[in-house]
């Protein structure tokens, strides 16, 4: 049996369980569709932004080696975010959010500590880039920032976890900007329930959540997706700022595919978004730039579906 006869009964091949979708009120969210701007490999950011204009986006989530520079920059140049600036003013281009992540409990300390220096420059720079929303991973103890490691589960790791949290909310405050942290099953906070526990230890009005539909699904659990998107938005769903949209095709990992070519059911994600009020940019990620134009389509379609429900 193939995993597309598989999971049939569930993800985009099931649109209603049990109860049906009238159990779900709608929310007056206005979504867009967004990209993340390292899907276009050019030689300026302009040129990105061009490629992404062209490709007909009017939203990015921001990577700060487009412009030239490390994602994690010890030092911005001077200039650098004024010339960024006016590149998306001039081409009337939103920057939803900016790229921040960093293995927040990298054993190696000196590491760690270049993350969070890292993130004092994004977030200091944020609001001259035209954005408020610098999004972050909750680690791992593995070598990779997206690996799964068994210690991931450990006491050890939580706490470092939540003091590393602690500090990305306090850097957040200093600057007014919010830090959205990405629930995901390689890293320690691999579950919505996770992702409420450290909400609510952090307590900072800063700590909010980019969520990924696609990253949230442990081994064996494809089956029960409907349920556990929607306990995901029941636990966290007021505090989210940001939205990935790829796709998941394999079981026991996180997504890695482009949306519209596995089985998250969009259809259900989409509407518990607009449900809790969502209305930024869902952005499209791990794609190439081949399957912009495809995953795009079925995004909008999604998208125009859902408010034809309103």
């Amino acid at each position: 049996m193939s995993e597309g006869e598989m999971y049939a009964g569930c993800g985009q091949f099931d649109l209603c369980d049990g109860e049906g979708w009238g159990a779900y009120g709608v929310g007056g969210g206005s979504m867009i569709s967004g990209i993340f701007s390292t899907v276009y490999k050019r030689e300026s950011v302009e040129d990105v932004l061009d490629a992404m204009v062209g490709a007909g986006f009017t939203a990015t989530q921001f990577h700060m080696s487009c412009a030239g520079i490390d994602q994690i920059p010890e030092v911005i140049p001077d200039g650098l975010c004024g010339r960024i600036r006016s590149a998306f003013d001039a081409r009337g281009f939103e920057m939803s959010g900016l790229s921040g992540t960093f293995n927040m409990i990298d054993q190696d300390p000196a590491a760690r500590e270049a993350g969070f220096r890292g993130l004092e420059q994004l977030a200091s720079h944020a609001h001259q880039l035209g954005t408020s929303v610098v999004t972050l991973c909750s680690g791992t103890m593995a070598d990779y920032l997206w690996r799964p490691h068994p210690g991931n589960a450990s006491d050890e790791a939580w706490d470092q976890m939540i003091a590393s949290m602690a500090r990305a909310a306090e850097i957040a405050e200093s600057h007014d900007v919010y830090v959205a942290f990405e629930p995901e099953v390689s890293n320690v906070i691999d579950s919505a329930v996770k992702a409420k526990l450290a909400i609510d230890t952090v307590a900072s009005p800063k700590l909010k959540v980019c969520i990924d539909g696609a990253n949230l699904f442990h081994k064996g659990e494809l089956p029960r997706m409907d349920a556990i998107l929607d306990e995901a938005f029941d636990l966290v769903g007021e505090h989210i700022v940001f939205a990935h949209a790829k796709d998941i095709s394999k079981d026991g990992e996180a997504g890695h595919d482009a949306a519209g070519t596995g089985f998250l059911n969009y259809e259900r994600y989409l509407h518990l978004l607009d449900r809790v009020g969502y209305d930024g940019a869902v952005v499209l990620h791990s794609l190439t730039e081949d399957q912009v134009s495809e995953s795009r389509r079925f995004l909008d379609k999604k998208r125009l579906e859902l408010g034809n429900e309103r």
